[in-house]
């Protein structure tokens, strides 16, 4: 298992190779002092290359020759296909079909091949080992192996040495690999310092692993947080947790959605939703630290335009500075006119008009409107509907 001689050799290994991240001061937040260890601006946009990094060099030559193998949702794959790339190894990886374009091509712009998968990681997981075991390759594991958590444990003395009041570290939970190599190396070096896991709701593997008392298998997961979008928890990892990680909490697509609108605005920078999802957890209330240092790991990047486009959307909704509704005018000219002045007058922008005379569900003399408009917050959308509906405009939501 994993020892703390791993941990400093692998700091050694990957000193000139990868990025020693910031620890950028937040802010108070829920009463605490709030640190950002940015790893999304690490070498491929993620911490993944940290431990793929060191297995591989650990390898003997032997299973070098060989080639490579992994699976991976995106940023494994990028980080075992830089690592390959750089050691003049070829690397083949299984990715599931649905992971973000631009983690996909990421991954074969690094030389790798790849093998894009039906479903989710574990599929992927299972036609890698298939592969392996057809054409021999090496596998490397993203998670549930002690050098990938050695690798990954370098960002926990590297808080330390940034931060070494540190009271509270706070990571994304997918397999268990990132916070297991965390929270190992911290408890050896700091024992008062707490660690802290996060899952999706929709993906709460390692929760119900640690709530049973045994590793379980999700019947499915769902979830804007790809990175972490696992059904079961890593064997390894899953004893780790259970020793040295001091508590995991969930938090909801919105609150994930919000954290990633949040980063973007105020810190400008861009984070995918697993990275997002330690921030998620203290804006949101689930961890108490007040009255305390805390830092929460944004542990990438790679998140598609398209995918974070529609993310920002959810995170607008979800603070109610975006809002949509419908109403029902009569058919007559200045009908629409009005009502939108109305709308205008509570000083709402309007952002789309939908004008349907066609609706079912107005009467023969009625047009239905569906506007989606931008609001200031929760309370300008009920000023709004307060506003419309005294002046006898039906507000359907």
């Amino acid at each position: 298992m994993l020892q703390m001689e791993m941990i400093w050799n692998a700091r050694s290994v990957l000193s000139g190779i990868i990025n020693k991240t910031p620890l950028i001061p937040a802010g108070e937040v829920q009463g605490g002092s709030l640190y950002l260890k940015a790893e999304c601006l690490q070498k491929t946009g993620a911490f993944k290359l940290r431990g793929a990094y060191y297995k591989i060099a650990t390898l003997s030559e032997e299973e070098k020759r060989r080639g490579v193998i992994a699976c991976s949702a995106g940023n494994h794959a990028q980080g075992v296909a830089f690592a390959a790339r750089d050691m003049g190894i070829h690397a083949v990886i299984c990715i599931p079909e649905g992971a973000p374009l631009s983690k996909i091509e990421a991954t074969r712009s690094y030389g790798a091949e790849v093998v894009l998968v039906p479903g989710v990681y574990d599929d992927a997981y299972a036609e890698a080992i298939r592969l392996r075991d057809e054409h021999n390759y090496t596998f490397i594991h993203p998670f549930d192996d002690p050098a990938i958590m050695a690798g990954q444990g370098t960002i926990g003395l590297e808080i330390l040495d940034q931060l070494e009041d540190v009271d509270v570290i706070v990571t994304a939970i997918g397999g268990g690999g990132l916070i297991s190599g965390i929270a190992y190396a911290v408890k050896q070096l700091k024992p008062s310092c707490k660690v802290i896991g996060v899952q999706s709701e929709g993906a709460a593997s390692m929760v119900e692993a640690l709530r049973k008392d045994e590793i379980i298998t999700l019947p499915h997961v769902d979830t804007i947080a790809d990175g972490i979008k696992v059904k079961t928890a890593g064997d390894k990892t899953f004893r780790m947790c259970r020793q040295y990680v001091d508590e995991v909490v969930t938090v909801s697509e919105s609150e994930i959605a919000e954290a990633i609108l949040w980063l973007l605005e105020k810190q400008k920078l861009i984070t995918e939703g697993a990275g997002a999802v330690s921030v998620a957890a203290v804006a949101s209330g689930k961890i108490d630290v007040a009255g305390k240092k805390v830092v929460t790991l944004l542990s990438g990047g790679n998140v598609d335009v398209t995918t974070l486009e529609r993310i920002i959307k959810h995170g607008l909704t979800a603070e109610g500075r975006v809002c949509s509704f419908s109403t029902l005018l009569h058919d007559q000219p200045n009908a629409l006119a009005t009502f939108l002045s109305a709308v205008s007058a509570v000083g709402v922008n309007v952002l789309e008009v939908h004008h349907d005379r066609s609706s079912m569900k107005a009467g023969v003399n009625a047009i239905r409107v569906r506007l989606v408009v931008e609001t200031r917050n929760k309370a300008h959308i009920q000023e709004l509907y307060a506003a419309l509906t005294e002046q006898g405009y039906a507000v359907i939501e």
